[in-house]
């Protein structure tokens, strides 16, 4: 492929998607991570896109929302090492929230195989992955489907999670920095998103490298809220995702990373299978309590107070009759 065709397909690939990693660019143009970071600095001179953290985003400010047929094609492995690293937290018998996207999809298809679990959800795709799991029970809340991400946001979706108390979140967004924490795209989305966040003791956010370092409109959970990142392993020259880390991990937030096998994929371009590997970034210091919160808002085991699970299921027994 000529210099002018790759580049072209790049420019076509950012279009679509608004924000492509280099891994992601390198597997579709069959050629090297050096070549693609070079093809991007020429489309980059010439304002046609930004690069940014190892990759390459849609030029002028926040990035936009992709669609989700776009993002499930995108960061596959990335996500697929995430998901199995964060899959490991969750425990027989407990009560957790997931909220949607395309990574927390990869995270439920794992969560069918922990028994006696209760997920609160307003993805469809979270649900659908979930649903023949038979020792795993399902709640969804109510509101106006946003077919985009295949969730359910609104009042609707807010108002049926008042009240709820679980021991974690699991949610993803559009982006993640030290400053501002996670954040997403669309107003709604984000605005459930924080209703989520209030019901967990604790959250944890899903983020592949390419979200570290990207500011979106709405802010949806501040970092000083955020528990846990799980994320994966950036590039070796990628110095600002590792920046952004750091600075996370000095704020107190717990990050653990999943390795995945880097560079263009294998053969003929297929992504590279995922290697699970988890390496924790060490902590400056004791975790702040999160503004607002009290004791409820502590898991029963950290209380030590016996019949975790049941519990908390008991605590969305009034949702499901909603």
């Amino acid at each position: 492929m000529f210099a002018a065709e790759r580049r072209q397909l790049i420019l076509e690939m950012v279009r679509a998607n608004g924000a492509v990693s280099l891994r992601e660019l390198a597997r579709v143009v069959q050629t090297s991570e050096v070549t693609v970071r070079r093809d991007v600095r020429a489309l980059e001179a010439e304002g046609l896109l930004d690069r940014r953290h190892g990759g390459a985003v849609l030029p002028g400010g926040f990035t936009r929302e992709s669609g989700f047929p776009q993002k499930s094609h995108l960061a596959t492995a990335e996500k697929t090492a995430i998901a199995d690293l964060a899959a490991g937290l969750v425990e027989e018998g407990e009560a957790i929230v997931v909220g949607a996207g395309t990574t927390t999809q990869e995270l439920a298809r794992r969560l069918a195989r922990v028994p006696g679990l209760t997920v609160v959800t307003n993805s469809l795709l979270v649900a659908q992955a979930l649903a023949h799991a038979n020792r795993v029970e399902v709640v969804m809340t109510g509101g106006t489907l946003r077919g985009s991400n295949y969730a359910l946001v609104g009042s609707g979706a807010e108002q049926s999670l008042q009240g709820l108390r679980v021991s974690r979140a699991f949610l993803s967004g559009s982006g993640l920095t030290a400053e501002r924490g996670l954040s997403t795209s669309n107003m709604l989305s984000a605005s459930v998103d924080r209703a989520l966040v209030q019901a967990a003791a604790e959250v944890v956010v899903l983020a592949d490298h390419m979200k570290l370092g990207t500011d979106t409109m709405f802010q949806t959970v501040p970092t000083d809220v955020i528990t846990r990142l799980v994320t994966d392993e950036p590039p070796a020259h990628d110095d600002r995702a590792t920046t952004e880390l750091q600075a996370l991990a000095d704020q107190g937030v717990q990050i653990a990373v999943a390795g995945t096998q880097g560079g263009a994929g294998g053969p003929g371009g297929e992504p590279a299978p995922a290697r699970q590997q988890r390496r924790d970034v060490p902590l400056p210091g004791p975790r702040r309590q999160v503004p607002g919160t009290g004791a409820g808002l502590r898991t029963a085991a950290a209380l030590g107070e016996p019949g975790t699970g049941a519990e908390q299921r008991a605590r969305v027994a009034d949702l499901r009759r909603r």
